[in-house]
């Protein structure tokens, strides 16, 4: 079979029939509950803690898939506008700034579903993730079929692609028709009936958007936030998880999927469409597995007991090995916070038993160690998740935060 390419029948199967979609559905069920009950467990100020620590895992991850991260600590530095002399790893550190942005901005500007599967959504994705970058971090090296090199160009935000490219293996679909796909494309996925059946266009839509490649630059990571926006547009994150950590941890499958569902029609048993619709089937099924695995394993961190018992280690292991001055006063406090919000000094001080200039010098050394976080210097206290206490309260939820810092401490 020979593609067409500036046919949109080329996107066919946009979704796999009935009885080769139940299955999914039931894993799409599935899915659902465990991000609801994820939901309940995380009310009190961690919330916020965690969802802005989350940001720069997912921005960390969708890079890395890339081949282009830059380290946690860098990352963190560069969010107080702390970027390195190294011009490589200040153009990295900004396109990480620049995606924690978007995701941001996304979480903070709700959209319904179906206009995050407009072309005008998904311009304005790639538009306020590439607008933030100087015209420098935004030239693209462009390769032939050959993949040999063959000029540099100059992405341009929000701008769909002028010109036919090949990407790897792929020849992408001409250009000229890439806004007559998306307009099919937006048009069913868009139009999917609330519930499971969501979850499944959000997964074959990951891919179509990939394989109808808009932009001349950052296709991959503009299809990884649209995905997290249509989850989020689907209340499913609460921005307590994404499916962007699974991915990059399992970016070789994740590669291979997406390749395998690029195949055209393999026999007449294989769907009516002009692609492969089993290997469509393949992807949904494994996109659907890494948000349930990521889901599972965040509840996993929520749980509330556990908790306890990992705050008491960190303040444990600070009190007797490093020294740093911080109690095991200050575990039902933290506690507390974790799980119910934000509250007076006074009232935390009080909590912890101890006399009030002990107290006093408790929680400045929290807040010295970002483990409290507070808006003025007498203002109320939050819940804080610093970089360094992962490998105490997440361990293993971001593994090379928990390497780059750990000798810091």
């Amino acid at each position: 079979m020979v593609d067409n390419l500036d046919h949109i029948d080329q996107l066919e199967p946009l979704l796999p029939r009935e009885a080769q979609a139940e299955p999914l559905l039931e894993k799409a069920y599935d899915l659902i509950r465990s991000a609801e009950r994820l939901a309940g467990q995380c009310q009190g100020s961690a919330k916020g803690a965690l969802v802005g620590l989350l940001r720069a895992m997912n921005s960390y991850y969708s890079n890395k898939i890339e081949g282009e991260h830059t380290r946690p600590v860098e990352i963190t530095a560069a969010m107080t506008q702390d970027f390195s002399a190294d011009p490589d790893k200040a153009r990295l550190q900004r396109l990480a700034v620049a995606h924690i942005t978007t995701e941001a901005w996304l979480y903070g500007k709700p959209k319904s579903t179906a206009e995050i599967y407009t072309l005008e959504g998904l311009c304005d994705i790639h538009g306020h993730l590439f607008d933030q970058l100087p015209a420098d971090d935004r030239m693209v090296l462009m390769r032939n079929a050959a993949n040999e090199d063959t000029e540099t160009l100059a992405a341009i935000p929000g701008q769909l692609r002028t010109r036919d490219v090949a990407v790897r293996r792929h020849q992408a679909p001409a250009h000229d028709a890439i806004a007559r796909m998306i307009a099919r494309w937006g048009t069913v996925y868009g139009g999917v009936r609330r519930g499971e059946l969501q979850l499944l266009a959000a997964a074959a839509a990951h891919h179509r958007l990939l394989w109808i490649h808009p932009f001349l630059d950052g296709n991959g990571r503009a299809a990884r936030l649209q995905s997290l926006a249509v989850l989020q547009s689907l209340d499913l994150t609460q921005g307590l998880w994404s499916p962007l950590r699974g991915l990059a941890r399992r970016a070789a499958e994740y590669g291979e999927k997406l390749s395998n569902a690029d195949m055209p029609r393999m026999g007449d048993l294989d769907g009516r469409g002009q692609r492969s619709e089993r290997m469509l089937v393949e992807w949904i099924d494994f996109f659907l597995d890494v948000c349930l695995d990521q889901v599972q394993f965040m509840t996993s961190m929520l749980d509330l007991p556990q908790l306890q018992n990992r705050i008491a280690a960190l303040l444990a292991y600070e009190a007797q090995v490093a020294n740093s001055g911080l109690r095991m006063e200050a575990q039902l406090p933290l506690h507390y916070l974790f799980t119910q919000g934000e509250m007076a000094r006074g009232d935390f001080a009080r909590m912890t038993g101890l006399g009030e200039r002990t107290a006093t010098t408790l929680i400045a050394k929290l807040l010295s160690a970002g483990l409290l976080v507070s808006d003025s210097p007498k203002g109320k206290v939050r819940f804080g998740v610093p970089l360094w206490s992962l490998r105490f309260l997440f361990p293993a939820l971001w593994p090379e935060a928990e390497a780059d810092t750990a000798a810091a401490r």
